[in-house]
């Protein structure tokens, strides 16, 4: 058994409980140790405990928080099962603390510890409701990042999340602030959990603005585990974005349902135009040709809608491997057939009663993009998959 890498220190014992780091992993089990081991230097004197907020991890990240552990009580650590997401991770820790300071970091080591006291201090003081570890703020330096694309598109992302929080920050994009921790548990059923931005969510949330200051960052290198922030990143920003603004008129997660949908159509016709254009003259029954053309183009639009719902609307309980793909096509593919028929059924009850034909085509595309909506959400993607 390998030997256990740390113990509480006296601050554990001597000091109340003053301060809580949220930690969401994915993948991370090889930075989990240096990472406590530096928490402890940099909060010697200071009552914290860490929280480990891990989405069932395939490295065994979990287990080995649960290691540590066994020899340092400040270290504690919530697996979730079933769900992915980086704010709704925050969230999930930042609510399971009974301190009246909570700070979220990342556990890649890109974060620097040694912030937080200062951090504290300045919210100890009075002088900020939220101390935000800004990377592009004078003083602070991302040269050992390597990524100029991702800094590009952070200040992009920057200049429109400054438009919605109305808080003039350096890098209100930041994955590393603190906040006290009262502030979060009253905004909580407000915040939408939704893409991987929390202090954006935090600040667009809050019925009154928070005093915000900003702490200068040196951004290291990732040194080993995986990203949180994959190819979705720019897209589940702008859908933030949207469920601040519009997310109350029409649910986040139908809105994009809906949009990929329309998308899909576009993609129908698309393929049966072009399959009419090279093959249609090879059928002697026109009829057949259309049909064979129309059985295509919706397979492979379907095939899209469930591919693009995959990965973005439902990025937070994306089905994975092989097996459970099919499984879930499959499943896509039976209730987008219930769908049609409530389609159809709508729109014909409707005509019969005097409706429009067009009306009533658009009411049977609503009620049976709802349908869709409802019967996906718990037989694909939700907890009877």
């Amino acid at each position: 058994m390998n030997q256990l890498s740390s113990r509480p220190a006296d601050g554990a014992i001597t000091h109340a409980l003053e301060l809580a780091v949220v930690l969401p992993t994915y993948n991370e089990r090889g930075n989990i140790g240096a990472l406590i081991a530096r928490l402890e230097v940099a909060l010697a004197g200071i009552g914290w405990e860490a929280i480990i907020v891990d989405d069932n991890s395939t490295d065994g990240t979990a287990d080995e928080v649960r290691r540590i552990a066994t020899v340092d009580p400040r270290i504690r650590v919530i697996q979730r099962f079933g769900r992915r997401g980086l704010a709704s991770a925050a969230i999930e820790g930042m609510c399971a603390t009974a301190a009246p300071v909570v700070a979220v970091m990342d556990a890649d080591l890109q974060h620097d510890p040694e912030l937080l006291p200062t951090m504290l201090e300045a919210i100890r003081a009075g002088e900020c409701d939220v101390a935000v570890a800004s990377r592009f703020m004078p003083g602070a330096s991302t040269a050992d990042w390597s990524r100029p694309d991702r800094e590009k598109a952070s200040a992009l992302a920057n200049s429109l999340a400054r438009k919605v929080v109305g808080v003039a920050l350096t890098d209100p994009m930041s994955g590393f602030f603190m906040i006290r921790t009262e502030v979060v548990r009253r905004d909580a059923d407000r915040l939408s959990g939704i893409g991987f931005k929390i202090l954006l969510d935090i600040l667009a949330t809050a019925e009154q603005p928070l005093r915000v200051r900003e702490f200068p960052l040196r951004f290291a290198a990732r040194r080993e585990g995986e990203s949180k922030l994959d190819r979705t990143i720019v897209f589940e920003f702008l859908v933030g974005l949207y469920d601040k603004w519009l997310g109350w008129i029409v649910p986040t997660r139908f809105a994009l349902f809906g949009t990929i949908g329309g998308v899909g159509v576009i993609v129908h016709m698309a393929v049966l135009g072009a399959f009419l254009t090279l093959f249609g003259g090879s059928f002697e029954d026109h009829v057949t040709g259309f049909e064979v053309g129309q059985s295509l183009a919706a397979l492979v639009a379907m095939t899209f809608n469930f591919v693009l719902n995959n990965a973005l609307t439902y990025a937070d309980q994306r089905l994975r491997g092989a097996r459970a793909l099919l499984g879930g096509w499959l499943k896509f593919a039976l209730t987008c057939s219930i769908g049609l028929l409530t389609n159809v059924g709508v729109a014909t009850v409707l005509v019969r009663a005097g409706i429009p034909a067009y009306a009533a085509a658009l009411a049977g595309v609503l009620v049976g993009s709802v349908w869709n909506y409802a019967l996906s959400s718990r037989f694909v993607w939700g907890r009877f998959r």
